[in-house]
């Protein structure tokens, strides 16, 4: 276990696998949602959200999640990053969604309408990296 997102774990992120984000509801309960993810040149963990939606108020209040990717070729393969919000903005909100779109579509995100995007980084504070097989 680690606090810092390098080496095999910064690849899983940086690949096309798709993440999953782990946040707490305001009950208590875990709030899991598939979502696309990459990692910036400082490490941390980057997403893109529309605002109004109930993940990232969650994240929001709690000032924390849980992001795990798996190797979509090797399910034996995974990191989880758990870290602390350190960036909320929708300053670059339709860029990153047009990077992260490339990423995964290879092209610009189709689906933009009326919706502000905002961007969140999350900078590492434990990071396992998994992998078997």
């Amino acid at each position: 276990m680690s606090s810092t997102l390098e080496g095999a774990a910064l690849d899983l992120i940086k690949d096309k696998n798709f993440a999953t984000l782990s946040t707490l509801r305001k009950d208590g309960t875990i709030q899991s949602v598939v979502i696309w993810a990459d990692a910036d040149d400082a490490g941390r963990v980057v997403l893109n959200s529309a605002e109004g939606r109930a993940w990232p108020a969650n994240l929001r209040r709690t000032g924390h999640g849980t992001v795990t990717v798996v190797n979509r070729e090797n399910p034996m393969e995974f990191v989880s990053v758990t870290g602390d919000l350190d960036v909320d903005t929708t300053e670059d909100g339709e860029a990153v969604i047009n990077q992260l779109a490339n990423k995964y579509m290879g092209t610009d995100y189709p689906w933009l309408g009326n919706d502000t995007r905002v961007t969140f980084r999350l900078a590492p504070k434990r990071v396992t990296y998994v992998k078997q097989g």
